[in-house]
């Protein structure tokens, strides 16, 4: 890695282009912004992440063939593929965002993963018509990571650039609190559904119902981001002509450093993400003979740490900077990734709802800094389409296959808890990166 890529630092406040006025927003005002923010990004995460909820009964009806864990390989096969649209999604709507501002890219995003998951809640079964219902799948699930890969990245930079400069971490810690929220929402209808309804109801029809949900949440989250103002720093760009008409362009001319950072950065929070979210609950059920509600219980309660711990971990990343809070989540992994598989592995509910938390702990306190970390690469021309691009193609490429990968893993090697490995290695090369990175926090930014 060349001293140009390790020695990154924020952009100086005028080539963000906002001065201090510029990000001057009231109590009430940042309020707004981040119940608009948070619950359309809460919406945008359920929506996405109920599938990997469901996995086991989705395999059962899209792919019957009678063995569980071929059944699971191909449904995670699918989840994988959602994630090869994220990059796509990614340049288009983070070119798009940096043209025509972060909120109005928002609300569209919004929409489309909501149409996609209600859409998923309504296909037939392989039972009904063979092989169009996977076919069926799989598109939606395109649908659903085209429009994912304009999320996240797009929510980091509405909230970056509205908060006030020292209370950044903070302030952006909100985005991956609420996608964990989301996540525990979406594992908790489940347990509910699962624990409630009688005999195979589950089975047979329930499963739909909490995609079916995706209607009224994305009305939700389309009306809360259409209501929503634009950022104060993209505003005075656009008022001064000075915003980038070919962000992407732009972005790979220079910031390629930061976006080979960025991607580096996100390697463990993707891997780390969807291994809680959405490969443990199939691995407690079909690895671990965990029962149904179990499972479920477990899951939901390590989101449930993650969701609670991230903003004072953002606060934290206020006080003593990103890099301290980043390199804990890694070394967290690297240490303590395969006691936890360990703990999991000795049948017992209460020990492996600690190990979730422990791993739990691990994502919380890289998630609590990761986010303004990586608003902090970018300036404001660039920051959505630069942050999208880099952010997704390490997602795709991770996050994405990590249920399938730790699974076959599990099947190729014969051992139940080889997934800890993958952890601890994908962790370590992340946590090299940040070591060489310098900090971004303004505490920090006179001694970097």
């Amino acid at each position: 890695m060349t001293d140009e890529t390790t020695q990154y630092r924020a952009r100086p406040r005028d080539e963000e282009g906002a001065g201090d006025t510029g990000r001057e927003v009231d109590a009430a005002g940042l309020r707004k912004v981040l119940v608009a923010a948070g619950l359309g990004h809460f919406v945008e995460w359920f929506d996405f992440g109920i599938y990997g909820t469901l996995a086991v009964i989705l395999a059962h009806h899209f792919f019957p063939s009678g063995n569980p864990q071929a059944e699971l390989l191909s449904t995670f096969a699918v989840f994988g593929a959602g994630f090869v649209m994220r990059p796509l999604g990614g340049l288009f709507f983070g070119s798009l965002g940096d043209r025509i501002g972060r909120q109005r890219t928002l609300a569209i995003v919004v929409l489309a993963t909501s149409a996609s998951t209600l859409a998923m809640g309504l296909l037939p079964t392989h039972a009904t018509v063979g092989a169009l219902a996977p076919a069926l799948l799989v598109l939606c699930r395109l649908l659903q990571g085209f429009a994912a890969g304009g999320e996240s990245a797009g929510a980091n930079t509405l909230l970056a650039e509205y908060a006030p400069e020292r209370r950044r971490g903070f302030v952006t810690s909100w985005i991956d609190a609420s996608g964990f929220a989301a996540f525990v929402a979406g594992s908790g209808i489940v347990l509910l559904l699962s624990a409630a309804l009688p005999g195979d109801a589950m089975d047979d029809w329930g499963w739909r119902l909490p995609f079916l949900l995706a209607a009224p949440l994305g009305i939700a989250g389309v009306y809360l981001r259409t209501r929503l103002e634009d950022s104060p720093e993209f505003r005075k760009l656009k008022s001064e002509g000075n915003h980038s008409r070919s962000p992407l362009r732009e972005s790979f001319a220079t910031a390629r450093s930061a976006m080979l950072l960025c991607t580096g950065f996100m390697l463990i929070k993707a891997v780390g993400h969807w291994a809680l979210q959405t490969f443990m609950p199939g691995y407690l059920q079909t690895t671990l003979e965990f029962g149904r509600v179990q499972a479920f219980a477990i899951t939901t309660a390590g989101l449930f740490v993650v969701a609670a711990a991230v903003p004072f971990m953002g606060a934290l990343s206020d006080r003593v900077g990103r890099k301290p809070l980043l390199i804990a989540g890694c070394a967290g992994f690297v240490l303590l990734s395969w006691p936890a598989f360990w703990l999991l592995s000795r049948g017992n509910a209460v020990l492996a709802g600690v190990a979730m938390i422990v791993l739990g702990l691990c994502i919380a306190a890289f998630d609590g800094a990761i986010s303004a970390a990586l608003a902090e690469l970018f300036p404001t021309r660039v920051r959505y389409g630069a942050m999208a691009v880099s952010y997704n193609i390490a997602t795709a490429l991770f996050g994405g296959m990590t249920p399938y990968f730790a699974t076959w893993l599990i099947g190729a090697s014969g051992y139940d808890l080889s997934p800890a490995f993958y952890l601890m290695v994908v962790a370590l090369v992340s946590g090299t990166v940040v070591l060489r990175a310098r900090e971004t926090a303004p505490l920090r930014r006179s001694a970097a």
